[in-house]
C-alpha cells in the first residue's frame, strides 16, 4: 500500500490506501476508496501501542495531529451532507437534527448498552471498555459503529475521579477537548438553569413589593392606541387558568387578572436551585436576597430565603435534555419542570413563569449532539451527563437515535449507563427505552477480577487515594469465586429484561490466567451468553476484538422487538408496585419501607393521573445492590427505606430517594487541579495532568 496523495475533488482523501498505480488496480483502489467514503467501514488510525502505558492525555496529544477532521470522518463513513456538520473547530462539531429527519426511514442498527456491576471507588472502566469494544468492531472488524457517551462534569475532571473520556489506547480523542469545555452543552443548561432560579427569584419579590395594579400594568402595557396585547410566553398560563386561546387583556375581569399577575409562590416550597459546574461543597446550602436592595419599603422586610446550589448534571434540564425526542418535545419538556407550589398547594411550571420560550432558545444547540472519534478513527457521539445515582444516568435518546440511523442495518451503536445494571442499566431499560422506543439487542456488563474480590467480604476496603491492598494484586480464586455473586446477580437483573448478557473482563496486568478463566466459566455458567476477557486499555482495539466477536453473536442470535421487557408497566402499576418490582426483580431485595413524608407524597401523586403513570428513577448508591453501601456482594432478605419521593416533570420520572445523595461533590484534600497545567515551553501550548 501506499498514500493517495490526490484524486478527484468527490473521492480525494490523503488517508485512503491505493492498491498500486496502472490499469485495474487503481480502478479496483478507486471503488475501494469510494465504498470507504460512503460507509462500507472507517479508514482506521494504526495504533502502536507502547509499554508501560503512558499518561492519558500524552496518548490522546501524540494521537491528534494525525486525526482525521471530524467533518471529513463523518461525511466519509456516513451518509452526511456537508450542511449537517456544525464544526466546533477541526476535530469536533454538531450533528444537525436535520439528519434524523432525513434519515427516518432508514433500519436502524443494532443496539448496544454497556453497563458494569457493582464498582469500586476507583471505577472499573465501562467507559474505556465501550470505547475499546468501539475500536475492536470499526477498526478490526470493519463494522459500521458509533459510540454514545455522556459529556462529564467538569466538577470530578479537576476533584478526585478524573474526566471521562476512558483511558490508555481506548480513547476519545482529543481527551482535553472531550474532558472541559467540549461545544459549551454544560455551559448552556447552567446558564438556563440559573435564568429559571433568577426568574423565580424575582417573581417572588416583585408580587411581594408590587399591588396588583402595577403587576398588570408591568406585565401587560398599553401599548400604540392604548392596546394592550399579551407576550408570547404568557399563553400557557393564560390556558391554565382557564382562559380561552386568543382572549384579549381588556376582556379580562379583575378575579383574572389577579390570577394571572399572582402566582402566589409559597417561597419554602421552591425546590428549583441554582447550578455551577464546580465541586464547592460551601454552596450546598446558601442564603439569597442579603442585599439592601431585596428588601420590601413598605414593611422593612429583608426577602431572603434559604437554598442552595446542586452540580449542573444534577439539574433537571439536564436530564430533559437527555430524554427529548426532537425541538417541540423539548420545549414540552421544559414548560412542564415544577419549580414550587402556590398557597393552595397547586404546582408551579415553567410554563407559568413564562420562561420556557426562552429555556428552549438557551438549549436548542445544545440538542444536537457532539461528534467526536476515538483514538482509531471510530466515530463518537457525545451527549449529555446527567449521573446515574441522581438522575437516569444515560446519554441522550437524540443521540442514540441518531446513531442508530448513521449505522444502518446491520451496523452497531454502543451506548453506555452509569454505573450497575442495577443503575443506569435498570434506568436504561424502564426509563430510557420506555421514552425512546427502543430495543437492545445485547447488554455488556464490565467487570474486572478487583471488583469481584472486594465483592466477597473478605478483602480489605478499597479507598481512592490509598494503595490497593495486596489481595488485588496476586492471585486469589476463593476471593474471585466468593465474590462473582454480584456479577451473577447483574447477569439475571439483564436477563430479567429480555436482553442477552455478554459479560466483558476488563482485565489489568496484575490479573492471572487463572483469576480470568475462573470469571469467565463462573459468568457463563450464571447465564452470561459469553466471557470474555478484554486488554483494550493496554491494546488499543485489538485488545478487544474477542469481546466484539462475542457481541456480534449475542446480536446475531437476538429478537429484540420481541424478547426486551420492562421490569414494570409505568402506566399501569401503583407506585409502591414500581418501587417493588425494582426492589425485588433488580436489587434482590424483599421489597421497601416507607417515611413518613414519602406515604404522604406517594398519596398525594397516585391522585394525579399525569404523575402516577411515571416511571420511577431510584436514587441510591452505586457501590451495593443494595441501599446501604456496606451490604456488598448480593444480599438478599433486606428492605430498602424510602426516604422521599419527588417529582420531575419534565423529565417525565418520579424520583425515589432511597439514602441521603450530595447534588454537589466537594473537593479533596489534594484535588486533580494540583497537577494540570499549561506546558508553554514548546512551539504551542499543551495541557498537561489531565487524568
Amino acid at each position: 500500500f501506499f498514500r493517495l496523495r490526490r484524486m478527484t475533488p468527490a473521492i480525494a482523501n490523503p488517508r485512503l490506501p491505493v492498491l498500486a498505480a496502472g490499469g485495474l488496480m487503481v480502478v479496483a483502489a478507486l471503488r475501494l476508496a469510494w465504498r470507504m467514503r460512503r460507509g462500507s467501514f472507517t479508514a482506521a488510525r494504526r495504533l502502536v501501542p507502547r509499554s508501560p502505558v503512558p499518561a492519558d492525555v500524552e496518548i490522546s496529544q501524540e494521537a491528534t495531529p494525525g486525526l482525521t477532521p471530524i467533518s471529513e470522518l463523518f461525511q466519509s463513513a456516513f451518509d452526511v451532507r456537508p450542511e449537517e456538520m456544525l464544526a466546533h473547530g477541526p476535530y469536533k462539531g454538531k450533528l444537525s437534527l436535520a439528519y434524523y429527519e432525513r434519515a427516518r426511514a432508514k433500519p436502524d442498527g443494532r443496539y448496544v448498552v454497556v453497563v458494569g456491576i457493582n464498582p469500586t471507588p476507583l471505577g472499573e472502566g465501562k467507559s474505556t471498555t465501550t470505547i475499546g469494544l468501539s475500536q475492536a468492531l470499526g477498526a478490526h472488524l470493519h463494522k459500521k459503529v458509533v459510540t454514545c457517551i455522556r459529556q462529564p462534569s467538569m466538577g470530578p475532571t479537576f476533584g478526585v475521579k478524573g474526566g471521562a473520556a476512558g483511558g490508555g489506547y481506548a480513547q476519545v480523542v482529543p481527551m482535553e477537548e472531550f474532558n472541559l469545555h467540549m461545544t459549551g452543552d454544560i455551559h448552556a443548561i447552567t446558564a438556563a438553569n440559573n435564568l429559571f432560579a433568577a426568574a423565580i427569584d424575582t417573581r417572588l419579590f416583585h408580587e411581594a413589593t408590587a399591588s396588583d395594579a402595577v403587576l398588570w400594568n408591568k406585565l401587560c402595557p398599553k401599548g400604540d392606541g392604548g392596546r394592550r396585547v399579551f407576550a408570547r410566553g404568557m399563553a400557557a398560563r393564560l390556558a391554565k387558568i382557564g382562559l380561552p386561546v386568543g382572549v384579549a387583556p381588556d376582556d379580562l375581569t379583575e378575579a383574572q387578572r389577579k390570577s394571572f399577575v399572582r402566582l402566589d409562590i409559597e417561597p419554602g416550597s421552591i425546590t428549583w436551585k441554582r447550578v455551577t459546574d464546580t465541586n464547592d461543597r460551601h454552596l450546598r446550602a446558601v442564603d439569597v436576597g442579603l442585599s439592601p436592595t431585596e428588601v420590601n419599603k413598605k414593611t422593612g422586610e429583608q426577602l431572603s430565603r434559604s437554598t442552595g446550589f446542586q452540580i449542573t448534571v444534577a439539574s433537571e434540564m439536564m436530564a430533559v435534555l437527555a430524554l427529548a425526542t426532537d425541538l417541540a418535545d423539548l420545549r414540552l419538556r421544559l414548560g412542564r419542570m415544577v419549580a414550587c407550589f402556590d398557597k393552595s398547594g397547586h404546582p408551579l411550571t415553567a410554563d407559568d413563569f413564562g420562561i420556557t420560550g426562552a429555556l428552549t432558545v438557551l438549549l436548542m444547540d445544545a440538542l444536537m449532539p457532539t461528534t467526536m472519534q476515538t483514538l482509531e478513527g471510530t466515530p463518537a457521539l457525545v451527549h449529555c451527563g446527567p449521573f446515574a445515582n441522581i438522575a437516569h444516568g444515560n446519554s441522550s435518546v437524540v443521540a442514540d437515535r441518531m446513531a442508530l440511523k448513521l449505522v444502518g442495518e446491520g451496523g452497531y451503536v454502543l451506548t453506555e449507563a452509569g454505573f450497575g445494571s442495577d443503575m443506569g442499566g435498570e434506568k436504561f431499560f424502564n426509563i430510557k427505552c420506555l421514552y425512546s422506543g427502543l430495543r437492545p439487542s445485547c447488554a455488556v456488563i464490565v467487570c474486572t477480577v478487583r471488583a469481584l474480590k472486594l465483592h466477597s467480604c473478605l478483602a480489605p476496603k478499597v479507598e481512592a487515594g490509598s494503595p490497593l491492598p495486596s489481595e488485588y494484586k496476586t492471585e486469589n480464586l476463593e476471593l474471585v469465586r466468593a465474590g462473582i455473586a454480584n456479577l451473577a446477580a447483574h447477569i439475571r437483573n439483564v436477563r430479567a429484561h429480555g436482553v442477552a448478557p455478554v459479560v466483558a473482563i476488563n482485565r489489568f496486568a496484575t490479573d492471572t490466567d487463572a483469576e480470568v478463566a475462573l470469571v469467565a466459566s463462573l459468568a457463563r455458567s450464571a447465564g452470561a451468553f459469553d466471557a470474555v476477557a478484554a486488554t483494550h486499555f493496554a491494546d488499543g482495539g485489538a485488545g478487544a476484538v474477542a469481546l466484539a466477536r462475542a457481541v456480534i453473536a449475542a446480536c446475531d442470535a437476538a429478537s429484540p422487538c420481541t424478547e426486551f421487557r420492562h421490569a414494570y408497566s409505568a402506566g399501569g402499576d401503583g407506585i409502591k408496585s414500581k418501587i417493588e418490582a425494582v426492589v425485588t426483580k433488580v436489587y434482590g431485595g424483599d421489597g421497601a419501607v416507607y417515611a413518613e413524608k414519602a406515604e404522604a407524597q406517594i398519596a398525594r401523586y397516585e391522585r394525579d393521573p399525569a404523575i402516577s403513570c411515571l416511571p420511577i428513577c431510584m436514587s441510591k448508591t452505586q457501590y451495593s445492590l443494595s441501599d446501604d453501601a456496606t451490604k456488598l456482594g448480593a444480599p438478599s432478605g433486606f428492605k430498602v427505606t424510602v426516604k422521599d419521593i419527588s417529582v420531575s416533570a419534565g423529565a417525565g420520572f418520579l424520583v425515589v430517594s432511597l439514602g441521603a445523595i450530595t447534588f454537589i461533590p466537594g473537593l479533596p484534600i489534594k484535588p486533580a487541579y494540583y497537577h494540570i497545567d499549561l506546558d508553554l515551553t514548546g512551539p504551542t501550548p499543551k495541557v498537561v495532568g489531565l487524568s
